[in-house]
């Protein structure tokens, strides 16, 4: 039986080469959304009945509903769910703009759970499933000119681990996805940069905002490797699916590095933090 993908934000980046790739697999039914699906016209080569493009803009819930809807009703299942829709924002901490901010916001964290809660019920009745949340290494470690993009990733890893517990007994593997930095246009088209009005005060964030828009096309990931790793780790190693699935040799040499220092970090405080609790049996 043919298993069903549901990804959001099929147009650019990872959604749009695993798309591609699971376009092109027989025993996949795939649903691929975007907010303008005219931008999903490469998967017509492929389309022999098994692919639905659908409109999904991820911050209007009724849309939401109804991708879920036409998603049943077309393929009676939802067994993978690839929650790919997402923006970056770049800016020193100070000046970023709160709107803007609240909209990636948005997108990013609401757009994701909302999502997530919409296809919950489906799997929950089938006792399976696998969830996907596209996080980020910048989900894991903090960089200038990323805070509040951080911020969203920050708590798509927190919302993602917690969930994983809450689903495990209902037989739903869920893998936060961490790339670091990949040619999906993320740093490009895909994301807002305001410039700091104070490069002398912030010299580090100032820099960090050229280098990234200077490697714009030149990043070491390749997207459709990764795309490539996604569907074999979901179709082949489905018992064992991380929780955790870094990409890229920076996304998991800088986890490494950090988490190991922040390991000895909370050993030499072990005695401190003890100090602040009751003394046993009182």
């Amino acid at each position: 039986m043919a298993k069903t993908w549901l990804i959001t934000g099929s147009s650019t980046g990872f959604g749009h080469e695993l798309a591609e790739l699971l376009a092109q697999q027989s025993d996949v039914n795939l649903v691929a959304t975007a907010r303008n699906t005219d931008k999903l016209d490469y998967l017509d080569q492929y389309d022999h009945g098994q692919i639905l493009k659908l409109e999904l803009d991820v911050t209007k819930p009724v849309q939401i509903n109804a991708v879920v809807k036409k998603t049943l009703d077309k393929f009676g299942t939802i067994d993978v769910l690839d929650n790919n829709a997402g923006l970056g924002y770049f800016s020193t901490f100070e000046e970023a703009d709160e709107q803007a901010v609240r909209y990636m916001f948005e997108v990013n964290v609401w757009g994701l759970a909302h999502m997530t809660q919409a296809v919950l019920p489906v799997m929950r009745q089938q006792n399976s499933g696998v969830i996907l949340g596209i996080s980020s290494d910048a989900g894991l470690i903090g960089e200038a000119s990323l805070s509040f993009y951080s911020g969203t990733k920050f708590a798509v890893e927190g919302l993602f681990e917690s969930l994983a517990k809450e689903v495990k007994e209902d037989n739903i593997q869920v893998t936060l996805l961490e790339p670091s930095s990949f040619r999906t246009d993320w740093a490009g088209r895909s994301s807002q940069k305001k410039n700091t009005a104070f490069p002398k005060d912030y010299q580090l964030t100032d820099r960090a905002l050229r280098t990234y828009a200077g490697m714009a096309g030149n990043e070491a990931g390749d997207p459709k490797a990764a795309a490539q790793v996604i569907y074999d780790q979901v179709t082949k190693h489905t018992d064992e699916l991380p929780l955790h699935l870094p990409l890229g040799e920076s996304a998991v040499r800088r986890a490494q590095s950090k988490f190991s220092d922040l390991a000895d970090k909370f050993e030499q405080l072990t005695d401190l933090a003890i100090s602040t609790d009751f003394p046993k049996g009182k």
